[in-house]
Order: structure tokens, then sequence, then C-alpha cells
């Protein structure tokens, strides 16, 4: 299964990690070795920051990879969800983004940027940078990433809670998923090779305590999730408990591979957003097609916004 695990990482990072919304972004004519001229070290020094990081704080790598897609989401690519608020009004300070973590890491590679390139390379690129080189801390694939986006100044603390437009959350079901996703110009296909992003990181238990005690509000249980799964989190997660941090890829969570789609097979993704992909005909398809064949990728060049 390792060349499956090859083709996963490479796909989805180039979708997500290069080209993802890229129509969206701050910044035209993208390109790799962006600053080949102007800070010739500066992909060396962000690897740097981060293999340091990660050596000591590997569970940052998933919160990490999150960051960039909860960017890319709202407003492209252009770092606004970096942006403070005296009144704590932008991006940073919208729920969804309350658990987000390692803006201090990202702090951390800009002064290292900064030090050795003054005002050259955006924080929008760190954040894209900084996502690649956390995946291939976590054994996944490395790859180009092109560089030359622009810094946003807007960030607005409604826009990631927005209807329809705002980030998916993660008690989405299928036809929200797929509406989100689509508004950015991304497939169906691109939904389940993204979601696989929950291959490593973890997640607080409030975030799926419903499925485990009050699903439909009588004090059951998610009839769609596997009920040895459900006793093993139940050992984990108590009610109303909001501390708790459980993997979202049990036994594979700091690794960057696919077992994740066997584990939403089974009935055990974690998260409602994980177990709606088995709700859709064509999403369950992709997913059962990746179980069996270890692969379900189409050709690069076939995506429009490449």
């Amino acid at each position: 299964m390792a060349g499956s695990k090859n083709l996963l990482g490479i796909f989805m990072v180039q979708i997500m990690l290069v080209g993802l919304f890229s129509s969206h972004a701050e910044g035209q004519g993208l390109k790799v070795g962006f600053y080949k001229k102007s800070c010739p070290q500066a992909e060396a020094i962000v690897s740097k920051v981060i293999s340091d990081v990660m050596a000591v704080a590997p569970s940052l790598s998933g919160p990490l990879l999150r960051m960039h897609f909860h960017d890319c989401f709202i407003r492209g690519c252009d770092g606004s969800v970096l942006l403070d608020s005296p009144n704590g009004q932008s991006e940073k300070f919208s729920p969804p983004n309350l658990s987000l973590r390692g803006y201090n890491i990202i702090d951390r590679v800009k002064l290292a940027l900064e030090k050795a390139c003054p005002d050259v390379v955006s924080c929008s690129d760190v954040v894209a940078l900084v996502a690649r080189d956390v995946t291939v801390a976590t054994k996944g694939p490395h790859w180009e990433v092109e560089t030359g986006r622009r810094d946003g100044n807007v960030s607005l603390i409604r826009e990631p809670t927005n209807p329809g437009t705002g980030l998916p959350p993660f008690f989405a079901n299928i036809t929200v998923l797929k509406q989100s996703f689509a508004l950015r110009g991304l497939s169906v296909k691109d939904l389940v090779v993204l979601s696989g992003g929950h291959t490593i990181g973890m997640s607080h238990c409030s975030s799926f305590e419903s499925r485990l005690y009050n699903f439909t509000g009588k004090g059951d249980t998610d009839p769609t999730m596997d009920p040895n799964y459900i006793a093993t989190l139940k050992l984990k997660c108590k009610p109303r408990d909001r501390t708790t941090l459980v993997e979202l890829d049990p036994g594979s969570f700091k690794t960057f591979d696919d077992s994740y789609y066997k584990l939403v097979t089974k009935r055990r993704g974690l998260l409602e957003s994980d177990a709606a992909l088995l709700n859709d005909p064509e999403t369950r398809a992709y997913l059962v097609l990746k179980v069996k064949l270890g692969k379900f990728a189409p050709k690069l060049t076939s995506l429009p916004y490449l």
C-alpha cells in the first residue's frame, strides 16, 4: 500500500496546497521559485523551522495543515485568517477558527524569514509552505509549491460562518458539503480527496459528543456509527467534555496515509462530515474504490483550476 499512500498524498496536496482556490487567491502569476532571486533561501528557512518544530511538537502537523484549508476556503489563500483585530472582529475570532492552533509557529517562520529577507515573503505563502512541510514531516510526499501570493487586508469575523459561503461545519451533511465545495469550483471527487486531510490531527470530544450521547435529542447514539467504535469513544469522552482530544485517524493520526478512507467505509468516521461521505452514491463509490484499488485520482491536467 506504500504506492497508494504516495498517490493519495500527491493528489491531495496538488489540489489543496498548489491549485486549490487559485482563481480566488490574492495575487496573479503564481509560480515555483517565485523568491529565487529576492529570497533564495526562503523555502530552506521554512523547512528548517518546521523540522525543528515537528521534532518536539509533531501534534501541530494537523492544526497547521488545517489552518491553510481554513485560510483558503475564505477569500482564497490570502493569509486573512492570520489577521488580528483590536475588537476581535477578524476571521481568527470566528467560532470555527477558535480551535486553530499554530499561529505562533507561523510567527516563528515569518521572523526567521524577516531576518534573512525583510519585507519579501508574504504571510500567505508562509502558510502554504508550512502546510507542505508538515505533510512531509508526517511521512507524506514532497512537492513544489507555487508562490507569489499577496496578503489580503480584509478579514471579517462573520465570513467563516456565513450560511452557504462559510467553512463547512463538522456536522455538515453531504448536501451542504457538496454545495460548499462546488462554490469553490471543486468536484465531488475533490471533496472525498480533501476530506482525507483528516488522516492527521485530532478533534475535541465536543465536536462529536452528540453522536455518542444525544444524537436526536432522546439520549441516543448515531445509528450510522459502528457501535464498537462508539463504545471505545465513550471511554475517552464523557458528556460535556470540552477538553479531551481524540485521534481523527486512530492508530495513524501522525502519519499522512490513506487509512482514513478505510475507517470511513467501516462507519468509523469520527465527525458527521466524515460519515456523510457514505450518504451519497458518488462519494461512497469513490471511498469504496479508494479502499479496493488504492487510487482513484484523475489526471491532474484534467482539473480546471490547475
